[in-house]
This record gives C-alpha cells, structure tokens and sequence, in this order.
C-alpha cells in the first residue's frame, strides 16, 4: 500500500529529542465527529517522525481491512477494534512525542456527543486545546461544546486548524469564514492566546511543514504554533498558593505521623505556617520528604508526605494549606457541571460528591441556567439534560476547603456521582463560568 500523500516529501526533522529545558506541553484535541482529529494527530506523530517501522506496517495492514485507499492516519489514535469499526474515536488516546524544540503528550478526544465524558477527561490537564474544523462545515455544536467545556476546564490556548482546505481548493475567503467564527467564540470564552492555520491533515499542508498551496497565509504551522504555545502544568494555576489534599496518613515505627498528598497550586517548604482544613488547626511544617529523602521545598504537582510539629486530628480528606492564604471552607457552592448522566439534573437531587481525597453526600438546591452554545450564553433552566453545561448551587454534608476552578484547578473541581449506580454523572467546578462580554458593533 502506498505511503500517505506527502510523506515522500518529509525530511527528517534535526535532532532526536526535545532541546535542553524545553516544557512539556499537554494538548487535547476537540471537535464534532469526522472533522478530521485522529487524522490530524496522525499526521503530526507521522510527520515528525514518531512512529516506528512496526507500527506503520500495523497501520498498513488495518488500512487494507478497511479497503482505504491508502495509510489512514486516524488509527495512529484509534487503537480500540470498535473505533476502527466504526470510523470514529472512542476512548481517550494518548500519545507521547518530542521535536528538537518540545515534548508533548497529546490526548486525542472523541468528538461524538455520546462521549463528551471522554472528551473531559482528556481537557482537564492540557495546556493548549487543538480544534480541529471542517471547512465545508463550519464549527457545528459540538465543536462548540468541545470549545465551552475546555475554557470552563482553564484551558486559556487555543490552536485551530481550518481542516479539509483542499476540499474548498485552498479558498482564502472559506478560511476566512471559519476563522471569524473560531475568534467570536474564543474571545467570549475568555481565552488569552488563538492561532488559525488552514491545513489539509490527509496530506499533510500546513501541520509540520508549510504548504505552497497556501501562499495567501504567512502565519505559523500546526507544529510552530504548538511548540510556541505556554506551558503550564494543570497544578499550578491561579495565585501560587500551595494545596495538599491528604491521601493517606503514614503511621511511624517509634511513634509520628506524616502526611501524604500531591501538591497543588504553589510550593510547600519545612518552616511553613499551616492550616489543616476544614477543622481550621494550625501547625507548622517540620518536615517535607519523598522516598528519596527530605526536600528543602516541595513544588505543585510532587507527591510528598508532610509531618507537623503538632499532634493534630488528621485524617483523608483534610486539607493543608498556609495559614495566610487558605481556601474558604464551603458548605454550600455555586458551581458550573456538565452533566452526563442519562437521567435530568434538577433541585431535591441527591448525589455522592468527590472533591480531591473528600467525599460527601450532596443535594441538588437549585438548576439556575444552561449554558447555550450558539451564540453562547447563560439561559435560565430548571433542569441540565445529558451532555448539557450549566450553573446550580450545591449543598454539601461534610464541609469542602475548596477554591475557585479559576484559582487552582485540582481543589476547584470535583465529579458527582450516582448513589445506586456508582457511575460519575457530572463534572464540576466551583464558580459560575466566566463569560467575556458579548463585543458590540
């Protein structure tokens, strides 16, 4: 079988790795079903470089079971026998890759409405959101909803890539078209940072090296855009303020207890005035260590285990933050979900709610609105159906030390989940979403 249109023409990139202190960068993509996602990630792993012989021989040889004319790119990701099946991506597939400029993980997310559960779960940690839009189509709902859930998870970075341009034969007006839309909808979802680029993901123009089909656009490739992007690991969002959930309290031979968790939202240090959540004890932190040893300082997103100088009432799902800037203890919150259970969300509901190692009953107070997709805006509502996004209050029987989703992304989130059935229905986070305000003429 024939190699994809324009691998003859990829040269090797220089290098073998990613260059001294690069960041790694955690991408997800998103957008509606058959807009070409799977394919642009293969592109991107093939093109750089990533794949070995055997796992092109594999993707031959399943190119060949489904009749497809040549290599199909999209099964890099599509790894479960039913998406192969089907045409279309399932589960959350995650690949690993490097360029001499950067290493990424790059978490390839369903696009179908059935499984927009999926599609949270790859945004929660990414640093950047890679939409990919059909040009012949425009952004239909659920690239939209793709969109909306990745900013309300704080994804601020966006690179959109203006698929199929050689199904529209390279038209600079179609671009144009797509590209007004993707900006209206990132600017009123607050983000800080969007790049368009007009590509053709089967062959490969414009995604890791630049197309002459294109003379019209002078901006970056997919690729460039990527290894320029910000990255900031998910743990470390907001003020800086340093969170341990404890996991799991460490009895010692001899007498003593220390505390494990993994760090969130700033630094913990040895000396550290503390606060233990939601009982509101105070200690100070004589001791921060791994399996390796002590630390003079522990940063966010290090598993540690902690010890205080005091003998306090400790237990799994408490929480240790500094004495002068701890989270709000909460028994009721106004929060945004995006629901996923088969069943409507509405007020005198009672769920199991699971906020970093915490878990309490919770009742539904309230549905205040839904989160309408196009235009997007809030809408008052009484009930959130399936795949809905929206605002209700929550109140809670065991007291949350929570902040703000936009304050720190792990003690600001939580899942609900279904008492009978044990299955998780809605994921949250504490705050109202942050809409920009509509622009006026």
């Amino acid at each position: 079988m024939a190699p994809p249109t324009g691998a003859a023409t990829a040269g090797p990139l220089p290098g073998a790795g990613p260059g001294p202190g690069s960041a790694l960068l955690r991408l997800a993509t998103m957008g509606s079903v058959d807009d070409g996602k799977s394919t642009l990630i293969g592109r991107l792993l093939h093109d750089t470089k990533q794949l070995h012989e055997d796992q092109l021989d594999a993707l031959s040889r399943a190119s060949r079971r489904h009749g497809a004319p040549r290599v199909d790119l999209a099964f890099v990701t599509d790894g479960l026998r039913a998406e192969r099946e089907q045409g279309i991506t399932i589960d959350v597939a995650y690949r690993y890759a490097s360029t001499p400029k950067r290493a990424f993980v790059l978490a390839d997310c369903p696009g179908h409405v059935q499984y927009t559960r999926n599609m949270a779960t790859g945004a929660s940690t990414a640093d950047v959101a890679v939409m990919v839009v059909d040009v012949t189509a425009g952004l239909r709902e659920q690239t939209r909803r793709h969109a909306c859930l990745a900013a309300l998870l704080g994804v601020r970075h966006l690179v959109a890539a203006v698929n199929k341009m050689d199904l529209a034969g390279w038209n600079p007006a179609a671009y144009g078209a797509v590209e007004a839309e993707v900006r209206s909808l990132a600017l009123r979802l607050g983000m800080d940072g969007v790049t368009v680029v007009p590509v053709s993901a089967l062959h490969g123009d414009n995604v890791v090296r630049r197309s002459d089909r294109a003379p019209w656009y002078d901006g970056p490739t997919v690729l460039e855009a990527l290894e320029a992007a910000p990255a900031g690991a998910w743990a470390r969002d907001g003020t800086g303020a340093a969170r341990l959930p404890v996991q799991w309290v460490v009895r010692h031979r001899g007498g003593g207890r220390s505390y494990a968790g993994m760090v969130s939202g700033g630094t913990l240090r040895p000396g550290d005035a503390v606060v233990v959540l939601p009982g509101g004890r105070r200690s100070r932190i004589t001791s921060v260590e791994t399996y390796d040893g002590p630390l003079a300082e522990a940063p966010a997103s290090l598993s540690v285990t902690v010890r205080l100088e005091d003998e306090l009432d400790v237990s799994r799902g408490d929480l240790i933050a500094p004495v002068d800037d701890a989270p709000e203890v909460l028994r009721e919150l106004v929060a945004t979900v995006c629901w996923f259970g088969d069943a409507p969300l509405h007020a005198g509901s009672r769920y199991r709610l699971k906020h970093t190692t915490r878990l309490t009953p919770a009742l539904v107070g309230a549905v205040e609105s839904r989160l309408e997709l196009g235009p997007v805006d809030l809408v008052r509502a009484e009930e959130l159906r399936c795949n809905d996004i929206g605002v209700v209050r929550l109140t809670v029987g065991t007291p949350l030390a929570a902040d703000p989703y936009r304050a720190n992304r792990v003690t600001g989130s939580f899942v609900v989940i279904d008492e009978h059935t044990h299955a998780t229905v809605a994921a949250g986070m504490v705050g109202p979403p942050l809409l920009a305000p509509v622009p006026t003429a």
